[in-house]
């Protein structure tokens, strides 16, 4: 007896519109196939599609023939994903999922084709296939996906790893419950010794108090912002500068100042990551010690009356002397940059200007810088005071010109604004400070992040950036080769380099390091050697001896890189990588693209095999597009990284995404309207790359920053695109790694999808870490605040955030209260949604 129905009816007409969309995807993959194949790609998609369309045909005609092929393309899918795959989950999902959706569909219409089986086989096939659905997507939901679990974290004890740097300020040795630098103290550790919360009772954590700052952007959001804590108060500053100080039990605003910062200053991103706190020394001994601004220690263009004090502000040949401003009242003081290149100072107790400080109390810091267009300097990271010298960097806005405005550092007289020397990198042997019509050397190196500075050595560390622009270095000078994407170990008396590092050499990938270093005594087989931690977006980290620069913890050695590319001449044959530890991940191939569904892949893969990849230093390349992994929002950027000094162990997060990059002839670029900022008649806002001019050279730069799929936005690399890791300091050995952030806020065309899938996200911003074996974390673009336990990696909570939190978190007691607080505003370049507000969490009352 017959088992099979019909071809005509209901079921008939189902088969057919099955067999069209079979035939169409075979017809989409068979023909992107063989473009793939044609440029040296997988021969899989030519192959499926080719039998696919000719399932679908066969589908059409009610078939059994249509199944059967299907049931070939299936089962060689299955076969290849394992090949390609092995057991790597994110792998599967584009390779399978599609496929499997159209199997399930074929096996229910499969008793509507000539010759095929009852209903019951039908229904039966097609529940197997939608069981194994179910469970491949219940898979992704399975806590800890990608997590790895090297090694155990070295049991709690005093390892007193933290250095000293001198004592004269609360930043050099904070009390236990106060945050009195950005990264908590002058060693930038990001080390809380409270221990009140805990792994057993942070579950408990609840929103102690919220305050909203009133600085809302709705273009170039993104305030990356960092409080201070400091006794009985909070300070901070908004993404226009606005100075704040809030009650620290509270919320409670106590003042604000203003400094009337325009949005045309906006750079890229209108950040202002933190302030910096001083106390003016109170006595002769303490004067003494600690301050650098005399006669016999100041370069000389300090004290003469013909330097250019008298129009950076403070009085020209008059060295400062403690407490004896005009200005009184500024014996604590809160001094920020802005993002129109001025640096400012207020009275930490009232918020009013300090009027001894430079031009009542801010001194603009383009002096002699030439023309600098509003946005082109800008102060959007805390200043650092060493021996009583305030320096600052400021950033340059990237992309736009072969010679924009100076990357000169500056130091200053920390309670007079009197410029006491000038360091810039395009004249590497002089600080002087210029005088007249002067200029400093225009599109020489600029140090935009935050320095660390040791006031018993009287060093400051700078990670100074590339030289403009980014991504072409033919009219670069030998100065700039030298000095450029280096860490600078700058005296602060004389204003000139003890020693340097560079990490890329002829950087033309934007590698610059945007981490703030980290001082700690560094654990040697001689005893402790006090030294300087530096991540980069490279992924590489190096330790440094911070008094000679000599390397530690295995060194690092020059190994040979890709050459060629547009500027073959210019290439150096090898660059710098660390023997002490690295965050990089092993370097991608064709299998590793990704996407939501196998046409994401195949587009991803053809985009591969067009552009030029062999490797880590891939150059770039005018005649087609290249690779650069890591991006240049790789691995460690201004987030940086925290240590756990009694643990010796270092916590950090980074990213491990590609950049897909295009060099734009110059006429090109004309035509699509890619003109410096000034120039332009209106503000794109786009990712930083995708279409920069560089004016005054050949070529323009495109990057498709995270190298994304048109049509749906899904990044073309397979997850996880963001991490954290535990390091131990003293062998820079990975004790784990897992997946930093969750899909609940990413999804295709930008839906929030509100999936808990442990996928890794991109983050910016960085951790802390507590006595309490906790370590505090946002950056990632899931809008979560977590706490991971330090021993296991594992989060054991979390809470979800307003807007995003791209901003490094602080922790501090006050009233025997410890808080956590997260400055939540978004940031328009990782696409969270934008906010102003300060959240502060707690243990409930009592339940300390």
């Amino acid at each position: 007896m017959a088992t099979s129905t019909s071809s005509g009816g209901a079921g008939g007409i189902i088969a057919r519109l099955v067999g069209i969309i079979v035939a169409l995807v075979g017809l989409a993959l068979g023909a992107g196939g063989a473009y793939l194949a044609i440029l040296g790609g997988s021969w899989y998609y030519l192959i499926a599609g080719i039998v696919m369309l000719v399932s679908g045909v066969q589908l059409m005609r009610a078939k059994m023939s249509g199944a059967w092929l299907f049931g070939l393309v299936f089962i060689g899918t299955l076969l290849w994903a394992a090949w390609e795959s092995g057991l790597n989950y994110w792998r599967w999902i584009p390779r399978l999922d599609v496929v499997l959706i159209l199997a399930i569909l074929v096996a229910l219409v499969t008793p509507a084709l000539r010759g095929g089986p009852s209903k019951k086989a039908g229904f039966s096939v097609a529940g197997v296939l939608i069981l194994g659905l179910v469970v491949a997507g219940a898979l992704a939901f399975v806590p800890g996906r990608g997590y790895q679990q090297f090694a155990d974290v070295p049991a709690l004890a005093d390892q007193s790893l933290a250095t000293d740097v001198g004592n004269a300020q609360p930043a050099d040795t904070p009390d236990n419950g106060d945050w009195t630098a950005y990264g908590r103290d002058s060693a930038a550790t990001r080390y809380s010794p409270l221990d009140q919360i805990t792994p057993d009772n942070v579950g408990d954590l609840q929103v102690a108090w919220q305050y909203r700052t009133g600085d809302l952007l709705d273009h170039r959001w993104g305030a990356e912002t960092t409080p201070l804590k400091v006794g009985d108060n909070v300070f901070l500053c908004t993404s226009r500068n606005i100075l704040i100080s809030l009650n620290a039990a509270t919320g409670e605003e106590n003042w604000r100042y203003d400094p009337q910062v325009s949005e045309d200053a906006i750079p890229y991103t209108a950040a202002c990551r933190g302030v910096t706190y001083y106390e003016v020394p109170q006595t002769p001994d303490d004067q003494q010690s600690e301050d650098v601004a005399t006669a016999d220690q100041t370069p000389a263009a300090a004290n003469d009356a013909s330097s250019p004090a008298t129009s950076e502000g403070g009085a020209p040949g008059q060295p400062a002397v403690a407490a004896t401003d005009d200005d009184q009242s500024c014996q604590t003081r809160i001094i920020s940059g802005t993002l129109d290149g001025r640096l400012i100072e207020v009275d930490a107790a009232t918020g009013e200007p300090c009027t001894g400080f430079g031009d009542n109390g801010q001194v603009d810091i383009k002096r002699n810088m030439g023309e600098t267009p509003p946005g082109y300097v800008s102060i959007n990271s805390a200043p650092v005071v060493v021996r009583n010298v305030l320096i600052t960097g400021h950033q340059v806005l990237d992309g736009q010109r072969r010679y924009p405005p100076s990357g000169v550092i500056k130091g200053y007289d920390v309670r007079t604004g009197e410029l006491l020397w000038a360091w810039d990198a395009g004249r590497p042997d002089q600080s002087e400070p210029l005088t007249g019509d002067e200029t400093y050397v225009r599109g020489s190196p600029n140090m935009w992040t935050t320095a660390v500075g040791d006031s018993k050595l009287g060093l400051v560390y700078l990670p100074m950036a590339n030289s403009a622009a980014d991504y072409w270095s033919s009219s670069r000078t030998p100065e700039e080769n030298e000095w450029a994407s280096s860490l600078i170990a700058l005296n602060v008396e004389t204003g000139l380099p003890e020693w340097h590092f560079q990490t890329a050499h002829k950087d033309v990938w934007d590698y610059d390091p945007g981490s703030q270093p980290t001082l700690i005594d560094f654990p040697t087989d001689n005893g402790k050697v006090p030294a300087v931690v530096m991540p980069t977006k490279q992924g590489e980290i190096y330790v440094f001896n911070r008094e000679t620069g000599e390397l530690l913890g295995g060194g690092a050695e020059e190994r040979p890189v890709p050459q060629g590319g547009a500027e073959p001449d210019q290439r150096s044959k090898t660059q710098p990588y660390s023997n002490y530890a690295t965050l990089r991940q092993p370097e991608i191939d064709e299998k590793d693209m990704w996407g939501m569904s196998p046409f994401d892949q195949l587009f991803c893969r053809i985009q591969y095999h067009q552009a030029d990849w062999r490797g880590m230093y891939t150059p770039p390349t005018a005649e087609q597009p290249w690779i650069q992994y890591t991006g240049y929002n790789g691995g460690s950027d201004w987030g940086s990284v925290a240590i756990d000094p009694r643990r010796g162990v270092i916590i950090a997060n980074y990213n491990d995404m590609p950049n897909y990059n295009e060099l734009v002839p110059r006429d090109v670029a004309n035509k699509l309207g890619w003109v410096p900022r000034e120039e332009q008649t209106s503000d794109s806002g786009g990712a930083e790359g995708a279409g920069d001019p560089q004016a005054n050279t050949p070529y323009a730069i495109n990057v498709n920053a995270g190298w994304r799929v048109p049509y749906t936005g899904m990044l073309c690399k397979q997850p996880p695109y963001g991490h954290i890791r535990a390091i131990e300091l003293a062998s820079g050995d990975t004790l784990w790694d897992r997946p930093l952030g969750t899909a609940r806020a990413n999804g295709p065309w930008g839906i929030r999808s509100g999936l808990p899938i442990d996928i890794g996200t991109p983050n910016n911003g960085g951790s802390v870490v507590t006595a309490g074996g906790l370590i505090f974390i946002a950056a990632a673009t899931d809008d979560l605040i977590r706490a991971i336990d330090i021993d296991s990696g594992e989060t054991v909570w979390q809470a979800a955030l307003p807007a995003g939190g791209q901003a490094n978190p602080m922790v501090y007691e006050a009233n025997g209260r410890q808080y956590l607080v997260i400055v939540a505003t978004g940031h328009h370049f990782m696409e969270t949604p934008t906010g102003d507000y300060v959240i502060a969490y707690a243990l409930p009352q009592g339940d300390s």
